[in-house]
């Protein structure tokens, strides 16, 4: 053992057992609880954020996909324009790495009535290659019907909030209206209702089969609103972006057009969305540097009592031999050690807080503002680990300056301190 950390024990041991050192233990005791609550808060912080993200970025891309393949005309117009779709186009997208499911979506404006409301909607036509995961588990009531690309089923699945506002419940007949040279109606029946607490999808999109919306647009079975691209990661999807359009850049349609790739990210839909989810990352550096500060100035002011403390002691230490370096070195230790018992006492709190909030969820949220019900929370182990290390290693190395406050100590004036 050297000889610093052998005298940083030596004085852990003696703040520990002598009751004299009325100054020392106050300062030590606030250090260490400094150090615990600053690392407790930044696991919080991180973890609500990186759950924030995660739950939002999930119900997105949930709801549509990571990649969007459609005409840029669509932007300026209420009605779509079709994509034309051909199998080689398909195998290619499919062939992309990252990339885990390619869909087929149609698109249909138009009003849903009932003898008392109405209100608009975009009818969201789905097939038998729509991945359903995630619809299936925002389904609230209901049934997920078996949708189509061939024909047509008459079943709807649309919000509980539109259900809400129109009066209407699962099992009911509905109308639907669209309009272009004539006005086209249909009947349907309400097969479930599905809640993502997303207000701009809720409010607005009713999913059928996609054959009855190619009709309704008069589109052949090839041609559809969009080919929606699922990828492995959402954080890494954009990398994904530049094959596909390479192969778009070589690809025309059959009515001459030439479609174009979008991250979500661009979606007018989400943007607004992915700002707000964007902008909890500085907030979460706010709170970490907050912390670290906290955390930071409450050990530099336990150091310097601890070593205003020890004067004396220092004094001897340095007349029979001990150098700067080796007390310095020593208190720096000492510090460490107070340092970590924080960090086990910030682990054991912030870790078993965001245990029970994952399992058990006592916090509670208003869907309408915060898009989820209750506060989520993902905290990695990478996360965990930065955390741990940068907390330690940033407040050690805070403690570096004031450590050289031993070294202007003289043993013949120290000695003497009383």
């Amino acid at each position: 053992m050297s000889f610093p950390l052998f005298l940083a024990r030596r004085f852990r041991t003696a703040n520990a057992n002598q009751s004299n050192r009325r100054s020392s233990a106050p300062a030590v005791f606030v250090a260490t609880f400094g150090v615990a609550v600053g690392l407790a808060v930044m696991l919080i912080a991180v973890a609500v954020s990186k759950g924030f993200q995660q739950e939002v970025k999930d119900k997105i891309s949930g709801f549509g996909s990571h990649i969007e393949i459609l005409d840029m005309s669509s932007f300026q117009s209420p009605e779509d324009f079709p994509v034309a779709v051909s199998e080689p186009l398909l195998d290619s997208l499919r062939r992309v790495p990252m990339v885990t499911h390619v869909e087929l979506v149609s698109q249909k404006m138009g009003i849903l009535k009932t003898n008392d409301h109405f209100t608009t909607i975009a009818l969201k036509g789905v097939g038998e290659d729509f991945d359903d995961a995630f619809m299936k588990k925002s389904l609230v009531e209901g049934a997920w019907p078996r949708f189509s690309a061939s024909k047509s089923g008459n079943n709807i699945v649309l919000s509980k909030r539109l259900a809400t506002k129109l009066g209407l419940k699962v099992g009911q007949r509905v109308y639907a209206y669209f309009f272009e040279d004539v006005v086209k109606m249909r009947r349907f029946t309400i097969a479930g209702l599905y809640d993502t607490n997303l207000a701009q999808f809720d409010e607005l999109f009713v999913l059928t089969d996609r054959h009855t919306v190619n009709t309704l647009n008069g589109w052949a079975p090839n041609l559809c609103s969009t080919i929606e691209v699922l990828t492995q990661d959402f954080d890494r999807h954009e990398g994904a972006l530049a094959p596909i359009r390479e192969i778009l850049l070589h690809h025309t349609d059959s009515a001459g057009m030439q479609p174009v790739a979008l991250s979500v990210r661009e979606d007018p839909r989400a943007v607004t969305t992915f700002q707000w989810i964007d902008l909890l990352d500085f907030d979460v550096v706010v709170v970490l540097v907050l912390m670290i500060l906290v955390a930071g100035f409450t050990m530099i002011s336990g150091l310097l009592i601890l070593i205003l403390e020890r004067v004396q002691t220092i004094g001897v230490l340095k007349a029979v031999g001990a150098t700067n370096t080796q007390l310095r070195h020593a208190f720096l230790w000492l510090a460490a050690m107070i340092v970590g018992k924080g960090m086990i006492i910030g682990n054991v709190v912030g870790l078993g807080l965001i245990a029970v909030q994952h399992y058990w969820a006592p916090l509670r949220l208003d869907p309408a503002s915060y898009y989820v019900e209750q506060v989520p929370v993902l905290l990695t182990w990478w996360w965990w680990l930065a955390l741990n290390v940068g907390t330690l290693l940033l407040t050690v190395g805070a403690l570096l300056l004031p450590s050289y406050a031993v070294s202007r100590v003289q043993p013949a004036k120290a000695i003497r301190f009383e």
